[in-house]
């Protein structure tokens, strides 16, 4: 049996015309870095018992402050939503404090249409009290239980409405870790996942292992929380490309 030779068919003018609009479409599109919009989230969010007691967790906001910073160093157009932290504010950013994890989602669902790149850092409550007293419950008085509700899923809200934007999310575990992050970011339609050494909450320095949307992981070694945004925010603009 003779070898045969398989020719591909020539592209037609409407192919070839087609092929360089989607091109030029792809390139217009791109953004400068000067030019990205982008929505950060940091810190933590309380949720509150009664007027004196709240549920929190131990995040110190330092990272999602480093990524705002490391943000700022390429492009004016910076909007940090933050929870309750003791931390200076980052200059020339647009800064937006919060304190319930529903203020977050309000101000983040407000701004998300109109930012190219959003980034959340933020170590949200996941439940609340079902019910918030209106004065300070006497130990005397406590029955005993807490009641808890689930607090809005801020992160698949975005990747439910999500259209053109980068959306790169947190992952803070402590068991099949990236096991874990890899499903967190499927189910939320993310782009970029960090997962969190939960032992690095108050500290300056972070250990991250970045994983996209191909599943490989990319484990980056201990470093200052500025050198972690720094490469966040470069894997960031990768993704833009």
């Amino acid at each position: 049996m003779k070898n045969r030779r398989i020719q591909r068919p020539h592209p037609t003018n409407y192919e070839v015309g087609r092929d360089r609009r989607a091109r030029r479409t792809r390139s217009d599109s791109m953004k400068s870095p000067s030019e990205i919009r982008f929505l950060i989230t940091a810190g933590p969010t309380r949720e509150f018992i009664d007027p004196i007691r709240f549920i929190s967790n131990r995040s110190s906001g330092k990272m999602g402050y480093a990524l705002a910073e490391a943000a700022r160093a390429l492009s004016p157009h910076v909007v940090l939503v933050s929870g309750p932290t003791e931390l200076a504010r980052p200059k020339d950013v647009e800064f937006v404090p919060v304190t319930t994890t529903q203020e977050m989602a309000d101000a983040v669902l407000a701004r998300y249409d109109h930012c190219d790149v959003s980034i959340m850092a933020a170590a949200v409550c996941d439940f609340r009290p079902k019910t918030a007293a209106t004065q300070k419950i006497k130990k005397t008085k406590f029955g005993g239980t807490l009641e808890l509700e689930p607090t809005i899923d801020i992160l698949a809200e975005l990747g439910e409405r999500k259209k053109s934007q980068t959306l790169v999310g947190f992952a803070a575990e402590t068991e099949d870790i990236e096991a874990n992050a890899l499903d967190k970011l499927q189910r939320k339609h993310l782009d970029l996942i960090v997962v969190n050494d939960t032992r690095a909450f108050e500290s300056d320095t972070n250990a991250v292992t970045l994983i996209g949307r191909k599943g490989k992981p990319e484990r980056l070694p201990e470093m200052s929380k500025a050198a972690v945004a720094a490469a966040i925010i470069q894997r960031v603009l990768e993704l833009q490309l």
